[in-house]
C-alpha cells in the first residue's frame, strides 16, 4: 500500500517505520532536525525491548506536493497542527485516498457521518474557522484510537515505549472492504488492529484518562501513580470522569468499564509521565481543546453540568498561556539538600 505518514513523531514514527519494514511504500513528512536526519540516515526505531531497526526505504519530506499521491495517509500531528496542515492536505490523497487520524482527544470530526441530531455540526474550539471541514472530505476519514507510546529520543530515532494496539472504524460504523486494508496493513507491520462498529464510544474509553489524568499531571507534575494513590487528585479524576460520562451518555454512548476499573488501569502503569507533562517540560503548546475544550463544549450543546472540566480547563488553558507568554517551559528541579 502507498501510504504517507505526517508528522514522523512518537506515534507517526514508530507506525512509519513499521510499515516500511513491513514492505509498505512509506513516505514520512515532517520538518527540522528530524527530517534531515531521516533523509541522511533512515528512521530509526528502538523498541521497548531494546532492539533497534532502521527503516532505510522510506521517503521523507516537508513539501506536500512532492510528497505525491497515496492510498492512505496518517495524519499522526498534534490536534492544534490540523488547523495548519489542512489545507496542503488534499495534495496527498489519490481519488479514493483515506485519511486516518491519529489524535488525543476529541476528533475535529466527530459529528461527520455520526447519523444524529448533530450529524455534520462542527466542534467549534478544534476547527473554530472550518479550515478543517473545508479541506477534508467526510467520506476520506477512518478514526483510530491509539494505544501505543513513544518519544523522539533524538533527531531521526524514535523510541517505542509500550503497547501495539489500534483501534480504527469508520465513523458511521460500517465494516467496509477499506478499512480492512487498513487493519491488514497494521496486522502486517505488527500491530494489533481492531476493527470497530462503533469507533466513537473507543475514542471517548481512551479520552476518559487523557481529559483527566494529562491535565492533572500537567498541573502537579505527577505521575499516573502518585495521581491515583494520592485520595484527592483520584477523587478529582473521578469526578471529571463521572462528568465526561454524562455528556457521552447523552450522545448515545456507553461506557464498556466502570470508572474505577479504569483509574486501576492508570494506576498500573506506574510512574509514567503523561504526553501533557511531557510538553509542558518541553514548552510545547498543550493540546487542551481537544483534550478538556471539546468535552466543555460538548458539555453545553447537551446541557450537561461540568464544572470540575471547566475548572481544571481553566487552570490548563492559563498555564498555557503563561508558558507561551514567557516562553518557556515548566519541570521541578531537585533542590540542594
Amino acid at each position: 500500500m502507498k501510504i504517507c505518514v505526517v508528522g514522523a513523531g512518537a506515534i507517526g514514527g514508530l507506525l512509519g517505520a513499521k510499515l516500511a519494514l513491513a514492505g509498505e511504500e512509506v513516505t514520512l513528512i515532517d520538518r527540522g532536525a528530524h527530517l534531515e536526519a531521516i533523509r541522511r540516515n533512515g528512521l530509526k526505531l528502538v523498541m521497548a525491548d531494546g532492539t533497534e531497526h532502521v527503516a532505510e526505504n522510506v521517503r521523507a519530506t516537508d513539501d506536500f506536493t512532492a510528497a505525491g499521491r497515496h492510498e492512505l495517509v496518517i495524519l499522526a500531528v498534534k490536534a492544534y497542527v490540523i488547523e495548519h496542515v489542512a489545507p496542503q492536505l488534499p495534495r496527498l490523497f489519490e481519488a479514493d485516498g483515506m485519511l486516518l487520524t491519529a489524535q488525543n482527544g476529541l476528533p475535529w470530526w466527530y459529528f461527520q457521518r455520526h447519523g444524529g441530531p448533530y450529524d455534520g455540526r462542527r466542534i467549534e474550539c478544534l476547527d473554530p474557522r472550518g479550515t478543517i471541514a473545508r479541506h477534508v472530505e467526510p467520506g476520506r476519514i477512518i478514526g483510530c484510537v491509539v494505544y501505543p507510546a513513544g518519544e523522539i529520543r533524538s533527531p531521526g530515532v524514535v523510541r517505542h515505549v509500550e503497547g501495539d494496539r489500534f483501534a480504527i472504524g469508520e465513523p458511521d460504523g460500517s465494516k467496509t472492504e477499506r478499512v480492512q486494508r487498513v487493519a491488514d496493513a497494521l496486522a502486517r507491520a505488527g500491530f494489533k488492529a481492531f476493527v470497530l462498529d462503533n469507533i466513537r464510544a473507543e475514542i471517548w474509553l481512551k479520552l476518559w484518562g487523557n481529559m483527566s489524568f494529562n491535565p492533572i499531571s500537567a498541573l502537579t507534575h505527577a505521575t499516573l501513580e502518585d495521581i491515583c494513590r494520592f485520595a484527592p487528585t483520584r477523587e478529582l479524576a473521578a469526578t471529571m470522569m463521572r462528568e465526561a460520562q454524562a455528556i457521552a451518555g447523552k450522545l448515545g454512548i456507553e461506557f464498556r468499564v466502570p470508572i474505577e476499573k479504569r483509574i486501576a488501569g492508570a494506576e498500573k502503569v506506574g510512574a509514567h509521565k503523561t504526553s501533557t507533562l511531557q510538553d509542558i517540560e518541553a514548552g510545547r503548546e498543550i493540546e487542551n481543546e481537544a483534550l478538556l475544550g471539546a468535552v466543555i463544549e460538548l458539555a453545553r450543546l447537551t446541557a450537561t453540568p461540568a464544572p470540575a472540566c471547566e475548572t481544571v480547563y481553566a487552570l490548563l488553558c492559563l498555564l498555557g498561556k503563561t508558558m507561551l507568554g514567557r516562553r518557556s517551559g515548566v519541570r521541578l528541579i531537585r533542590l540542594a539538600a
